[in-house]
């Protein structure tokens, strides 16, 4: 090749690289714009991560979901006579590749808090070192980070409460600095530029996913008038859809918040408990596949696995119960409330062990978020950090009766609802509840600290 050809010279220009991950967006980007502000043209990346994709069906509804919008930015990048790099394997892999074919002078990424992204950062951030490359990490995906909101000997806070109380408090010191102006940064603003280099975006056959039948709904805001009067109830349908597109970033955190006010308290109560959670999660990895408490390791858990499968299909004759679960097979949604009946059942009235279920909502919830599902499963199974006590058990008929009375939920998810094809209750409430007392009060007189 002739020295001085136009792919040389793209090679051969300092760049930076920007890495997209749970920040699938161009407005208000903390490590984007900060990248190009860089003074380096900047280069985006995603990579689809082997690691956790190898474990996901072929349709998951999630992995369309985030090539739609990686589709969306590439098409951008394109006006900028730029374009989005995606691969696909092992990140470190992946990374070793783009330094050795590109001048890497700094790579921008926003913070992860899950175990296994923090692990993935640091091995990156190693490899940077190692080659002589800043690596800078941002706070993005919330308001704030798992060593700001702590006591005051600096530990950190297992009691939601007091952990919300301070979280508003800090917030409202400094809200002007953290929250977006009117006109947040974008990537079509300022003077950064992208790296003029333009790459075909794959298929999304060609990374080894089709599409699927099932879809992941606009978030709209217009449900959060109504929300604390009707957020308990499932036939409404009045929910904002907002989880998923915080899970993976394609709506800012602060541009969300700075759209709220006085009267919307209750909903913002729900976005501190997300962050509640990631804190948790942070600070106690174990609670991955311990329960938080300890003491409630020692719980005997029946496990039956046919019992499991009858509440895993919606077949349990609980119709709260079957409805959230046939909610969830058909639409990876399920409300908020019928979240906590359902899980309060398969725990306490079948004694199933919470990891079953928290593994089924993994697969299955669209919004899938390690620390919420871990925290809300830990929560309604008593194990958790400021859960309900492990003897307040749900009746999944007074549930039903106080918030689905007009029976509009239970309706459209079991159309043989009240016809002798829909299933007798699999057990009986009373000899449930009396069991599941039993059991956890055996389990928690028999836990030996240490073992």
């Amino acid at each position: 090749m002739a020295e001085g050809s136009p792919i040389e010279e793209i090679k051969d220009r300092e760049i930076a690289l920007f890495w997209f991950r749970r920040d699938l967006r161009l407005e208000d980007n903390t490590a984007l714009m900060a990248a190009l502000s860089s003074g380096y043209p900047v280069l985006p990346i995603f990579i689809f991560d082997s690691h956790i994709l190898d474990e996901l069906p072929e349709d998951d509804p999630r992995v369309g979901f985030i090539y739609k919008h990686l589709h969306k930015i590439h098409l951008f990048l394109l006006s900028q006579n730029s374009s989005l790099h995606i691969s696909k394997g092992d990140p470190l892999k992946v990374w070793k590749s783009l330094l050795s074919s590109y001048q890497v002078k700094a790579v921008f990424v926003n913070k992860d808090y899950e175990p296994y992204a923090r692990q993935r950062d640091r091995e990156v951030h190693k490899l940077c070192q190692d080659r002589g490359i800043v690596f800078q990490q941002f706070k993005d995906q919330v308001i704030f980070e798992e060593s700001e909101i702590v006591k005051k000997d600096g530990s950190p806070y297992t009691v939601f409460t007091p952990y919300k109380n301070k979280w508003l408090e800090e917030f409202r010191l400094r809200a002007s600095s953290i929250l977006p102006g009117k006109d947040p940064g974008s990537v079509g603003k300022g003077e950064g530029s992208y790296f003029q280099n333009v790459k075909a975006f794959p298929s999304l056959e060609s990374l080894g996913f089709i599409p699927s039948r099932v879809q992941v709904r606009p978030y709209d805001l217009s449900y959060l008038e109504q929300y604390a009067e009707l957020r308990n109830k499932p036939g409404a349908d009045a929910t904002s859809y907002l989880s998923p597109h915080l899970r993976f970033g394609t709506l800012s955190i602060r541009k969300l918040i700075s759209t709220l006010g006085p009267v919307d308290e209750i909903f913002l109560s729900e976005l501190i408990w997300r962050e509640f959670f990631m804190q948790i999660l942070f600070h106690f990895p174990r609670v991955i596949d311990q329960s938080f408490k300890q003491k409630y390791q020692g719980i005997h858990w029946r496990n039956d696995p046919e019992d499991f499968e009858l509440w895993c299909q919606g077949l349990t004759g609980y119709p709260m119960v079957d409805a959230g679960m046939r909610q969830l097979n058909s639409s990876g949604y399920m409300h908020n409330r019928v979240r906590m009946v359902t899980a309060s059942f398969l725990c306490k009235h079948l004694l199933i062990d919470w990891r079953w279920g928290e593994a089924y909502f993994a697969r299955k919830l669209l919004d899938y978020e390690l620390s919420s599902n871990n925290g809300n499963w830990q929560w309604a199974a008593g194990t958790g950090c400021d859960a309900a006590p492990y003897f307040r058990v749900f009746n999944p008929m007074e549930q039903q009766k106080k918030f689905d009375a007009d029976l509009s939920y239970v309706k459209k998810w079991i159309p043989e609802f009240g016809t002798s094809e829909y299933p007798k209750p699999m057990i009986d409430h009373k000899f449930a509840r009396e069991r599941a007392l039993s059991v956890y009060k055996e389990g928690l007189a028999n836990y030996l600290p240490g073992l």
